[in-house]
Parts: structure tokens; sequence; C-alpha cells
């Protein structure tokens, strides 16, 4: 039976995604326009302190120098990872139809923009060193703009990364 208070038991198609990830996004429009791009570095932890918890922290850095940082976590909850912070509500779950095991998908919304809600899907590459990501951006109910990510994984060992910043 599975330890559905571990991240790494319970959802392991989330577990293989923890370390350091070097990549871009890039937002369009409904019409495929391009309407921001910037890089990004994602640092994704399954802490053994709390192994029910998932912790991201995502450092953004645009072409003009400007930068951002946001950190997100998550508590496993039966098959599900909960977010409930200041910055978003909502939930990550593996694909159940996925035999191969390489798709995540969220729901979320912004906190103090109820109108507004985004799904994503992750996918992961089989040598689990690069993976995916499309969100999808709907305010009540209409498509208004899809983010396109594409990123490579510069190490698992996130916990080394950390120590050298």
């Amino acid at each position: 039976m599975k330890n559905q208070n571990s991240v790494k038991e319970a959802f392991p198609e989330l577990a293989i995604h923890e370390g350091v990830w070097e990549g871009w996004y890039r937002y369009v429009d409904v019409n495929g326009k391009q309407i921001d791009a910037h890089q990004s570095r994602l640092i994704c932890r399954v802490p053994k302190d709390t192994p029910s918890t998932y912790h991201q922290t995502n450092h953004y850095t645009w072409e003009n120098g400007d930068t951002d940082v946001r950190d997100f976590k998550g508590q496993m909850e039966g098959s599900k990872l909960i977010f409930d912070n200041d910055l978003i509500k909502g939930w990550a779950a593996a694909a159940a139809e996925d035999d191969h095991q390489r798709t995540v998908l969220l729901h979320w919304s912004r906190v103090g923009e109820p109108n507004l809600y985004l799904y994503e899907m992750i996918q992961i590459s089989d040598c689990e060193n690069y993976r995916t990501r499309v969100w999808q951006w709907l305010r009540d109910g209409q498509t208004i703009q899809r983010t396109l990510i594409d990123e490579k994984r510069i190490t698992r060992d996130w916990q080394s990364f950390e120590a050298s910043l």
C-alpha cells in the first residue's frame, strides 16, 4: 500500500521532477503571437524532513534585466498535491491514463483573480532530463493565452545546488 503522506511514494510522477531545471517561458496570445518571454531556473524539492510536501522556487529573468522569484509549496492529500498559499490555490495529479507515467496535470487559480484559472500539462522525457509544459489560461471560461515552457534538468541534486548559492 502506498504511503499517501509521502510525495515519492504516492506521486512518483511528480517526484521524478526533483532537481534544478533551466529553460524558457514563452507566452502567446490566442492567435499564437508571442507576447512575452523569459528565462527560468526552477528548484524542485521533496524535502527529506517533510516527505509529504513539495517545494518549488521559480527564478525568472527577462532580457532587459528584470527578475522575479516565486515560491510554491504543496501538501499531499491522497493522490493529489494541494497548493493553498498567498499566490495560488489548486492541485497537481498524475494523468492516470498515461501508461508511461510521463504526465502531470495541474489546475490552479491565482489569489485575487477569481475569474482566471489555469490548466497545466507537464511531459517529461524518457531520460527524465527534458520536459515541456503548457499552460492554458482561461478567464470566465474563455481561453485568453497560453504559456509554452521548455526545460532541461541541470542537476538532480538540488541540495548541493542550493548550498553553492
